[in-house]
């Protein structure tokens, strides 16, 4: 399994990849880690690919994904700020162990063509790129098969989090998304 992640940066939109010990599944708690001093996190949409796929064009890539989930991703901005400096990877700052907390996943239903339409021009105006953007940029460089997760953050820069802090997401009344820092 391969999780793809499209980030912001103050400049451009960047894709990073994450091994699958970055997953922090039902409501588990995140450890602060001790070697970082500032730890961010950036809410994220992130989508479960359904078939393999490879040169996807953005009309069909609606097609490749079955379900959604809120997600939280956290960073090492301190970390972060420091190999974009050095001109280093940014592996470390971002591909840690429990680094993307996922939500409840949302069947996606594609009954209405125009209402999928809709929803992406709205989904533009909130993340960085419409799910069929992602979908399509990640498999122009890789392909991607069935149980790839690919991740989407939201337009705005990273808010630091602390000891006792608590993201949740709710959609329609109902908790999608709980993970507190410890």
């Amino acid at each position: 399994m391969k999780i793809i992640g499209f980030v912001y940066t103050t400049e451009r939109v960047e894709m990073v990849l994450k091994g699958d010990s970055c997953l922090l599944n039902g409501g588990k708690p995140l450890f602060l880690p001790d070697w970082t001093s500032e730890l961010g996190v950036t809410e994220c949409m992130i989508l479960r690919v359904s078939r393999l796929g490879k040169e996807i064009d953005e009309r069909f890539a609606n097609r490749y994904y079955d379900a959604v989930a809120p997600g939280a991703d956290f960073v090492a901005l301190d970390i972060l700020r420091e190999a974009q400096a050095n001109g280093q990877p940014w592996t470390t700052a971002l591909a840690f162990d429990y680094s993307l907390a996922i939500g409840k996943w949302i069947n996606v239903q594609r009954d209405n063509v125009q209402g999928t339409k809709d929803k992406g021009q709205r989904t533009k105006e909130e993340f960085v790129m419409t799910p069929e953007e992602a979908v399509a940029a990640a498999s122009k460089v890789m392909t991607i098969r069935q149980g790839d997760l690919i991740y989407i953050h939201k337009k705005h820069t990273p808010r630091v989090v602390h000891k006792e802090d608590i993201i949740r997401t709710e959609a329609n009344g109902e908790e999608k998304l709980y993970c507190k820092i410890k």
